[in-house]
């Protein structure tokens, strides 16, 4: 079962096979999510250091490319950004004004509207897993059959125009996990992973041709998630015990050894440690996959807002629960060691691709606001 955005929840859940049935959009907006705190620590790391201390982003970059994507399509239909292409021009969903489809559509910043594919919402569509190389825009979409069983294929569309393309059908029990790195393109080929058939846990690391053809499958022993090309992470990430990288290219196993209180999240160049103690988290670290380079960056009370860590190998995006529907969302800089307030409002929040996104006001019609994180020096 593909797993895709929704309200952020607070642990990731364990992957879902793709043949179980599709009930709409999944609780995922990020892993580890909602009621973050405050960033900096005091000088003994137990309270934070005050709020006032906090710059916001427009202080501390000024020059930071950032743009405003309406909760509504033309059309009045309600529309969801679920990837950009740049700060102002995004792909996402809206069903048609009558309601009996969803149709995955490109945005540009002016607000011209370009349809790439819809699918009836009575087999409870999802599009997820956006991915892109140059101009090349990959996709999933899983629909339910009228047998109960979900199918998925993969698509792909060149965003400059022209026809999209079906790359295959032959996904195998797909898993995805919210992550930009559910699907990922190289030299060519697109890849994600899915569950292998039987008893035993292993992990087929499938890929095709954009052009299409025959699908290849590579099978690891263990449940592993794609990562940043060609990296592996163990796909029990962000639980208890070590979590472990493998290089597809070269066969390098990276452990990363975590204390019994501690659960942790890595991507090849980071790993997230959330820190337990007593009744609930203590604080959430950084640290290098060997171990090295440990960086108190958030108190206990502080969540990640997506499942990627360190976004650019720089940002972690973390959030500061206000009420039940928005949170404060805030950018701790790696390279600076400080953090900036990024918005006080955001409900739900996404990234991709090094731009980050989040919505405001009404939850039915929001305004979406966007960062190009790779805008700031």
């Amino acid at each position: 079962m593909t797993l895709v955005s929704g309200p952020q929840v607070a642990t990731p859940p364990a992957p879902r096979r793709s043949r179980a049935p599709l009930g709409g959009v999944i609780a995922l907006a990020a892993a580890l999510a909602a009621a973050g705190t405050l960033l900096a620590l005091s000088p003994n790391g137990s309270e934070p250091a005050g709020s006032a201390q906090i710059r916001t982003v427009d202080q501390v970059w000024p020059d930071a490319t950032r743009a405003s994507i309406p909760g509504v399509l033309p059309d009045g239909a309600p529309y969801s950004p679920a990837y950009l292409l740049d700060a102002g021009t995004s792909i996402g969903t809206a069903t048609d004004p009558g309601g009996t489809v969803l149709r995955l559509v490109l945005r540009d910043a002016a607000g011209a509207v370009r349809e790439l594919r819809r699918l009836p919402v009575g087999g409870s569509p999802q599009f997820s897993g956006f991915t892109r190389a140059g101009d090349e825009l990959a996709w999933a979409e899983s629909v339910t059959t009228d047998a109960g069983a979900a199918r998925t294929e993969m698509w792909t569309a060149n965003v400059t125009g022209g026809a999209p393309r079906k790359i295959t059908g032959d996904t195998g029990d797909v898993v995805f996990f919210n992550s930009q790195y559910d699907m990922v393109i190289d030299a060519g080929r697109l890849y994600w992973v899915s569950v292998a058939p039987g008893q035993d846990q292993v992990t087929e690391v499938r890929s095709a041709r954009l052009a299409g053809g025959e699908v290849t499958v590579r099978t690891q022993p263990g449940a592993w998630a794609l990562s940043a090309w060609p990296w592996l992470v163990s796909a029990g990430s962000g639980q208890s015990g070590p979590v472990e990288l493998r290089d597809l290219g070269t066969g390098k196993v990276t452990t990363v050894a975590a204390a019994a209180t501690e659960l942790v999240t890595c991507s090849p160049a980071w790993c997230r440690v959330l820190v337990l103690a007593g009744n609930g988290p203590a604080r959430i670290d950084l640290i290098r996959p060997d171990g090295t380079d440990r960086r108190p960056v958030a108190d206990g009370a502080a969540t990640a807002s997506v499942i990627d860590v360190a976004l650019l190998d720089r940002f972690e995006v973390l959030s500061q629960g206000t009420d039940l529907t928005t949170q404060r969302l805030l950018l701790y800089d790696l390279r600076s060691g400080a953090s900036a307030v990024v918005a006080d409002d955001a409900g739900m929040v996404l990234s991709r691709g090094g731009l980050l996104w989040w919505s405001r006001g009404n939850p039915q019609t929001p305004e979406w606001q966007t960062l190009d994180l790779r805008s700031l020096p």
